[in-house]
């Protein structure tokens, strides 16, 4: 009983072990320090990149106008598209490759589990009446991190002093970083007002 509690404290089922990387406590893979820097796990629409039931359709129908692909090349293709801020699931892109096959938009050019589509006549037409709704899953799905660059990766840079001197900074140290960062918070404040 007692092994199964010290699992369940740690968050593990009762005998499973840990992933090493947090055996010793450290950071979720793919998460930032304070999340609110983005990161590989975070998308324009929060964790993991989620996107609306729409957008899924309209990314698929976008990128099968480019020509045909299989269920599996269009997770990465819009993984890709998207600069990494967004990763369907498969739970979400085969179901809706099957309504556009129900619908006659897009029907399948092979058979087998590896099976590639593409757009029908129908869909062609489709994708073109369509053409700005079906771009604004893209612009949509941007990395809004990756167009920050320099600032973003200034502000991580910064994150991890002061994580540094909150932890291994003396009591004086760490007051003056935090009027520091108070000041530098208050500057840039008063750049956006010009």
């Amino acid at each position: 009983m007692h092994r199964m509690n010290m699992n369940h404290d740690r968050g593990a089922r009762p005998g499973v072990q840990p992933h090493p990387r947090f055996r010793a406590g450290g950071p979720h893979p793919g998460a930032d320090y304070m999340g609110f820097l983005g990161g590989p796990a975070f998308g324009p629409r929060g964790f993991g990149g989620r996107a609306r039931k729409g957008d899924v359709r309209s990314a698929i129908l976008s990128l099968l106008g480019e020509g045909p692909t299989n269920g599996y090349g269009l997770i990465k293709a819009i993984h890709a598209k998207s600069d990494g801020a967004w990763r369907p699931s498969p739970g979400s892109v085969y179901p809706t490759l099957q309504q556009l096959v129900d619908e006659g938009l897009i029907a399948p050019t092979s058979q087998g589990p590896r099976a590639e589509y593409d757009l029908t006549d129908e869909g062609r037409a489709y994708v073109a009446d369509h053409a700005d709704e079906i771009a604004a899953a893209w612009t949509q799905s941007r990395n809004p991190w990756k167009e920050q660059g320099d600032l973003m990766t200034a502000a991580r840079k910064l994150a991890g002093v002061v994580r540094q001197v909150a932890a291994e900074g003396t009591t004086e140290q760490r007051a003056s970083a935090s009027a520091k960062l108070d000041d530098l918070r208050r500057e840039l404040y008063r750049m956006l007002g010009e």
